[in-house]
């Protein structure tokens, strides 16, 4: 072998005492060379990542490690494992390197949330090593995107803030989401980190706070697993955002400041305020007041840190009594400051007081018209000298009466009020100031109540009736109220009543029993004259008259009254008395309300010039009342009320409580009268307008066309309806403010109109009396009518054929015998009816010889096959059926006794409509034979029968039939022909 082709190997394999590496050193023969073979190492470091492709997790897991810096310098295979912990599934993947560091690992897809174990195993020919296990949940592997859509936006309003915002770019049940963001100024390249807790969760935004106002800033973000355990996003692109523009703070102005007091003295806290300006700096601002006392020229300041304060408290230990001070106001911030005007005042122009104390009304005993009011002082004069302000209001009004600050100037402790109403409460107040009014007033005090003192009534009191007229009387109620200066508790009335100027009653009504209400009778042709007087404790007021004029006499009225509501309240105004009587003098008008229908009355009086005003009682909504106005004239010494107008009103209308309830009150076949009840006034809520009804067919509720009725209709006739139909109805009510309906009303019209069932019964009855009468006539005329519709038809047995023989004579007498006629059909069944067939001969072929037989009973057109007339019923001989039969006539050769040449009879037809006996029904004595006709023959006696065999016999005179001959005979013209009608 050539060296220079071969080479020759020799191996000396040997392994270092105490050495670990397992190497191999080959000695290649021929070229001299020795190598050395090592098996791998163990890798490290294991380390696997996941990233984002669009909403989630790719499957390929990319995993790294250290495989060592020994080259093993042979083939070698690294082979990457992942085991799913939930699914059991263990996934694969090989690097043939020789020093691989990393590979990647296909998952099918991405096992969120479960625990995964990946190693790593290597080997080449000289062994195999394998790494540690790496174990961890499957979103520690995950690697996200950076946030989308990062936006930095200027906070208007905030010049020191930022806004930023974001959104998630991955599901969030596959993974949830922290995040980290970093700014710096565009200008610097150094970024300050939030602290991660501020940003840690699935919030989209964030506020980026204490940066500098119009200042550009550049801000990053990146995003991790929530709990911080899975690999940090990339660094978002860089994102710019300016901080919106700041404002210098602008200068205070109308600066004051006011101490106030404590206890006896005057508070050393100086409270001071300002008008800041209506611009926001936008910047953190500070805001300082100064206090500068010039006596002792020590300077007080105060701190403010609000962008837009308005006011600061100063404390100066101690409150400096009658000293001058120097107040200002300096602000500032990042952009610049200003300061206020100074105000220099004395320290008492600062102070303010609080109210007097101990304020006390106090009754004039003796001087109804006054109230003595006191108080005391609450601070030290030293400090404070005081006036005092005073105001006053009747506690049933809102108007305050301030009493002059001249009158309460100087250090005073009491005041009296005057000219003020007798009996009557009235609330006072009162404040105090810097005796020279260069201070602050101090706030009013608390409200104090006085009562003046009784006086005499100085007013009447209002007296007034209520007239309804009965059937021969008038029910006169008198009514009153106290007067409107009563100026006393009221003791009693006095009433004395006068009829026709005659006394009729005088009461005395004590204060235990004050009803201010009375009622009496007065008839129709009187008159009356009321008087009555009012007391209190200090006297009686003034007389109030009334005058009641007879029925018929009153006063003219009023003309054109009306009203309307204007805020809430109704306003009534009418026309102006124009007419007035002799004597008589318009003193004033009386408005009287009345509600319904609880019949409360209710007035007020206006001044005769007056002629429209507003009701100033409390009327309630949805409420009907009764608005009059009556003219007040003056008589003399009495005063009496002219005829009123009287009108409806409402302050505030509103929908009716309910719907009216309809009734059916008629029912008819095509129509149905409705009627319904008015809805009480006491729920009506307001004018009726219209009433709606409703009507439909059963429970179909397809409505017809309502129908609209005035508001005084409560009943009204539906027509065009089905017969015999249900019907549902109900009505709706209406007024200006809405509508309600009443209750569903059910009803059916009737099958028939009115009349129809009469008419029907009339009718029933005469065809049954009619039917009745002719059922009885024809009992009673049975006979007639037998003779009528079935004529009495002649016995055959009685006729001349029936006792003639060609070989006898004729016997007179011979006995009446039943006779049956049997039916012959001659000449197959063919009718004779046609006049020109009335001799026909007989067939040979049927019938030998005929001279002793009738051709009475064959069949005609006008008859029935089968019939047959009997004589044994001699009573009922004149009925027979319903058909009627032809009799023929018998002609032969021979008659009475005659010799005959055997000629064939001839028959010929009769015209005769007799109907033929009950007998000729009975034919089933006779027998049928094959094609053969039936004849029919007259039997004499009943005791004689036809039969097979029997034999004619020629003693007697009875009609037999002849055999027929076995070969036809040729018929021969009759030499004599003999017609013999029945």
């Amino acid at each position: 072998m050539d060296t220079s082709h071969h080479f020759l190997l020799l191996m000396l394999l040997h392994y270092a005492i105490g050495s670990n590496e397992g190497c191999l050193e080959i000695l290649e023969v021929g070229k001299n060379i020795t190598a050395k073979k090592c098996p791998p190492l163990k890798p490290k470091n294991l380390s696997c990542i996941a990233v984002q492709e669009d909403k989630k997790i790719s499957p390929n897991l990319n995993c790294s490690w250290d495989p060592g810096s020994r080259d093993p310098l042979l083939d070698t295979t690294y082979t990457v494992y992942v085991y799913v912990n939930v699914s059991s599934q263990t996934y694969k993947a090989d690097c043939n390197q020789r020093l691989a560091r990393y590979c990647v690992v296909n998952l099918d897809y991405f096992p969120n949330h479960v625990l995964l174990t990946v190693w790593v195993e290597v080997k080449n020919a000289l062994g195999s090593e394998r790494s540690d296990a790496l174990e961890e949940y499957s979103k520690d592997f995950a690697k996200p995107n950076p946030p989308s859509n990062v936006q930095v936006l200027t906070e208007v309003n905030i010049p020191t803030s930022l806004m930023v915002t974001w959104k998630h770019l991955i599901k969030k049940n596959v993974l949830k989401l922290s995040y980290a963001i970093r700014y710096r100024k565009a200008a610097s390249d150094v970024w300050v980190e939030v602290p991660e807790n501020l940003t840690r969760g699935g919030n989209e935004s964030y506020i980026l706070q204490s940066l500098e106002p119009y200042t550009q800033y550049v801000v990053q973000m990146r995003c991790i697993e929530e709990n911080y355990t899975s690999y940090w996003s990339d660094w978002s692109a860089s994102v710019t955002g300016r901080t919106a523009e700041a404002n210098p703070p602008l200068k205070p102005k109308n600066l004051s400041c006011i101490a106030v007091q404590e206890d006896k003295v005057i508070s050393p806290n100086l409270n001071c305020s300002w008008d800041p300006g209506s611009r926001d700096p936008l910047l953190d601002t500070t805001y300082t007041v100064y206090v500068y006392v010039n006596v002792s020229s020590q300077t007080y300041k105060a701190d403010c840190n609000q962008r837009l304060a308005r006011y600061c408290v100063v404390n100066l230990v101690n409150f400096p009594n009658h000293v001058l001070l120097t107040v200002w106001v300096e602000v500032k911030n990042a952009l610049g400051s200003e300061r206020s005007d100074a105000l220099e005042e004395y320290s008492k122009d600062f102070a303010k007081p609080n109210p007097p104390s101990n304020v006390q009304v106090l009754t004039e005993v003796n001087i109804s018209t006054s109230l003595m009011v006191t108080w005391k002082h609450l601070i030290k004069k030293n400090v404070l000298t005081l006036s005092y302000a005073i105001r006053y209001r009747k506690a049933a009004s809102d108007v305050w009466v301030k009493v002059p600050e001249s009158f309460t100037r100087g250090d005073i402790e009491s005041y009296r009020l005057q000219s003020l109403e007798p009996y009557t409460p009235y609330v006072v107040q009162m404040r105090c100031i810097e005796e020279n009014y260069s201070g602050y007033w101090s706030d009013w005090s608390a409200s104090i109540t006085g009562n003046t003192a009784e006086a005499k009534p100085a007013s009447a009191p209002d007296l007034w009736r209520i007239i309804q007229p009965s059937s021969n009387n008038r029910n006169v109620t008198l009514v009153w109220k106290a007067p409107v200066k009563m100026n006393g508790k009221v003791m009693g009335y006095y009433l004395n009543i006068f009829q026709d100027d005659v006394m009729f009653k005088s009461y005395n009504i004590k204060t235990d029993n004050i009803s201010q209400m009375y009622s009496m009778e007065l008839p129709p042709e009187k008159t009356a004259s009321i008087e009555l007087i009012v007391s209190n404790s200090v006297g009686a007021s003034p007389k109030a008259t009334l005058f009641i004029p007879r029925s018929g006499q009153e006063p003219p009225g009023v003309e054109n009254m009306s009203w309307s509501v204007r805020d809430e309240k109704l306003q009534v105004e009418w026309t102006a008395v124009t007419s007035l009587c002799d004597g008589l003098h318009l003193s004033e008008y009386l408005l009287e309300w009345v509600n319904i229908p609880q019949l409360q009355t209710e007035w007020q009086r206006v001044s005769s010039s007056v002629t429209n005003t507003t009701i100033r009682g409390d009327l309630e909504k949805l409420k009907r009342y009764n608005i009059s106005v009556y003219p007040i004239y003056k008589y003399k010494t009495h005063f009496q009320a002219g005829r009123p107008v009287t009108r409806p009103a409402y302050v505030q209308q509103g929908t009716p409580e309910r719907g009216p309830t309809v009734k059916v009150d008629k029912f008819k076949k095509n129509s149905a009268e409705l009627t319904w009840e008015e809805i009480p006034l006491d729920i009506q809520h307001g004018f009726i307008t219209n009433y709606t009804i409703f009507y439909a067919i059963g429970n179909t509720k397809k409505w017809e066309s309502p129908v609209t009725v005035g508001p005084n209709v409560h009943s009204y006739v539906l027509m065009g309806l089905a017969s015999e139909t249900d019907y549902v109805v109900n009505v709706m009510v209406s007024t200006v403010a809405g509508s309600v309906k009443g209750m569903d009303c059910t009803f059916k019209t009737m099958k028939y109109g009115d009349g129809e069932v009469e008419v029907i019964v009339v009718v029933v009855c005469l065809s049954f009396l009619f039917l009745t009468v002719f059922v009885m006539l024809c009992l009673r005329k049975r006979e007639v009518i037998k003779k009528l519709l079935w004529p009495q038809v002649p016995d055959p047995s009685d006729s001349s054929i029936a006792h003639w023989s060609p070989d006898f004579p004729i016997k007179t007498d011979v006995p009446k015998e039943d006779v049956s006629v049997v039916e012959v059909d001659t000449f197959d069944g063919k009718c004779l009816c046609e006049e020109d067939k009335t001799v026909l001969p007989l067939k040979k072929n049927k019938y030998h010889s005929e001279e002793h037989s009738s051709g009475i009973g064959g069949s005609s057109c006008m008859s029935s096959p089968h019939h047959s007339v009997s004589d044994s019923d001699s009573g009922d001989s004149g009925q027979t059926t319903a058909s009627t039969v032809q009799y023929s006539s018998v002609v032969a050769g021979a008659y009475k006794g005659q010799t005959s040449n055997h000629q064939p009879p001839v028959f010929t037809r009769s015209e005769s409509t007799q109907p033929l006996l009950d007998s000729e029904e009975h034919l089933e004595h006779l027998s049928e034979s094959g094609d053969q006709s039936r004849s029919s023959y007259f039997r004499r006696g009943r005791e004689l029968e036809l039969g097979v065999g029997q034999e004619c016999d020629g003693a007697s005179l009875t009609f037999c039939p002849v055999q027929e001959e076995t070969s036809p005979v040729a018929e021969d013209p009759p030499t004599f022909t003999l017609s013999y009608m029945l």
